[in-house]
């Protein structure tokens, strides 16, 4: 019961990642927040209707947990917003897509970052747990892709990049209010993909699969815990190996 009666926002908790982070907060004691556009808000079922992209919905989200239960413990930046035209090849990008996934996915997480840590730095305590992704520490291997025509996001590797670097950042600034900051990155985590990635994919990788939600979710919750308590700025990967070769 490492995460006993702490409140854990849980950004995207509805989705393929977040639905396990949810269930492994609640499993080791803690309360997870669903803090998803797709649920109603419902506090007393912990879901909590928010909208990332919306500085207004996150506020009021922020808002609504501290007056429901008086304080926030953790925060996880799960959600994975993105355009229609998301996986797009390079050279057929607009800009304006371009612009908007940043905005979505990146900017978003400084928002609520922003919002979570003046409750967490009255606490002068806290954790903060950002999903970075392989792809954001090394390139990409595009050779996965090839013989069925597909390609990884090139926002992808900036924004994932870039959210690994500010919570070096935010680590930096906030530690002395006893507040960490951590990222975990999970490899490729298996969602039906085609299958000449898969075999592809399960060839390279040390461990021989993809990952997949559970792999990912008791890491997380580790760094969220007490038991993490002098681990701050780092990036935990967990990819099956993948990095290390």
């Amino acid at each position: 019961m490492i995460l006993k009666d702490k409140i854990i926002l849980v950004t995207g908790g509805s989705g393929l990642i977040g639905k396990e982070l949810v269930a492994d907060i609640n499993s080791k004691g803690g309360k997870a927040i669903n803090a998803d556009i797709g649920v109603e808000t419902n506090l007393l079922d912990n879901t909590l209707q928010m909208d990332i992209t919306n500085d207004e919905s996150i506020q009021k989200g922020v808002d609504l947990t501290m007056k429901e239960f008086g304080k926030i413990d953790g925060l996880v930046n799960s959600a994975y917003p993105r355009t229609k035209d998301w996986g797009a090849f390079f050279e057929d990008i607009q800009p304006e897509s371009w612009r908007k996934n940043v905005d979505m996915q990146l900017n978003s997480c400084f928002v609520i970052c922003q919002a979570v840590l003046k409750v967490m730095a009255t606490q002068n305590k806290g954790s903060i747990v950002n999903i970075a992704s392989i792809y954001g520490v090394v390139g990409n291997d595009f050779t996965l892709y090839e013989e069925y025509g597909g390609t990884s996001p090139a926002a992808y590797s900036v924004i994932k990049g870039g959210l690994i670097n500010f919570t070096r950042y935010l680590a930096s600034y906030y530690g002395r209010k006893g507040i960490r900051v951590n990222c975990v990155s999970p490899g490729g985590i298996f969602d039906h993909q085609n299958p000449t990635f898969v075999s592809s994919y399960n060839a390279k990788v040390p461990m021989g699969r993809l990952g997949n939600p559970d792999d990912i979710a008791p890491a997380v919750s580790f760094l969220l815990s007490d038991e993490a308590k002098y681990i701050t700025g780092q990036n935990l990967i967990v990819d099956g190996g993948w990095t290390c070769i």
